[in-house]
């Protein structure tokens, strides 16, 4: 079944101008990308985004940090792409991440992680509708859909 998930490339992956490898990693592994936001998430975007998280003793940094410079947030699509994603981009530190992963070969950090990624599809759903309305997103197939999913085979 074709899913999706939202992916935002944190305000340190942009600076660290890691956005272009980010995303050819996952278009390498043949996700399609169907919409796409440069933009700077405001402080209360990123509480309604991270807002599971009110309340514990980290809330107040995340959401300083997602807030604190651009960021890159896209949806890509593909089937099962959310667990694959989930293990594409490693340990929620960069510092204990397996190398091979996102975070593993790119960070080293022990607070700023480079990337989001939603966790289910719950959360994609509701992740997705915070950042994009539905004429945002874009329908097509690739054309090399039969190569990459092994369709009419």
């Amino acid at each position: 079944m074709t899913e999706q998930t939202l992916i935002i490339i944190k305000p340190d992956g942009v600076q660290r101008h890691l956005s272009g490898e980010i995303i050819g990693r996952l278009e390498k592994r043949g996700f399609k990308l169907v919409a796409a936001k440069f933009m700077q998430i405001s402080g209360e975007l990123a509480r309604q985004h991270y807002a599971i998280h009110e309340g514990k003793p980290f809330f107040e940094g995340l959401t300083q940090y997602l807030s604190s410079a651009p960021s890159l947030v896209m949806v890509w699509e593909a089937e099962g792409i959310i667990d694959m994603v989930r293990k594409m981009i490693g340990a929620t530190l960069g510092c204990d991440s397996e190398p091979g992963t996102i975070r593993g070969d790119l960070s080293c950090s022990m607070g700023y992680n480079l990337i989001h990624g939603s966790d289910s599809m719950q959360s994609a759903e509701q992740e997705i509708r915070l950042f994009f309305k539905p004429d945002e997103i874009s329908s097509y197939e690739l054309a090399d859909a039969k190569w990459l999913y092994g369709r009419n085979i």
